[in-house]
């Protein structure tokens, strides 16, 4: 459970950044997948999805149901996969992934 209003404020904050930024950088996509694609058990749907879309259509969508319920996100490590899909591009995207991986570990002290 998220007891302060902050770490809540903070998380969302991200969200909206990380879709804004995925946005301006032509990421971001109008047709939802499947929902055969969405269901995949592997790490970051890398089976089914592409990686910005298991940003836009599992992560965004799961951290802002988990920050609605106040509930503690895991510790995240986003951002090396975003390094080794996008090698050195998007990196307007990545700084935001990084930081989403600092703020989930800051919540687990």
């Amino acid at each position: 459970m998220i007891h302060d209003p902050k770490s809540i404020e903070q998380g969302s904050d991200l969200l909206f950044e990380l879709e804004a930024i995925l946005k301006a950088a032509g990421l971001w996509s109008a047709v939802m997948p499947s929902q055969d694609a969405l269901a995949s058990q592997q790490p970051f749907a890398c089976d089914t999805l592409d990686f910005e879309q298991w940003l836009q259509f599992i992560l965004i969508p799961r951290l802002r149901a988990l920050l609605k319920s106040k509930t503690l996100p895991p510790p995240m490590q986003i951002h090396p996969m975003a390094e080794v899909t996008w090698r050195g591009n998007h990196l307007s995207v990545q700084r935001v992934l990084a930081r989403f991986d600092s703020w989930s570990h800051s919540l687990h002290g």
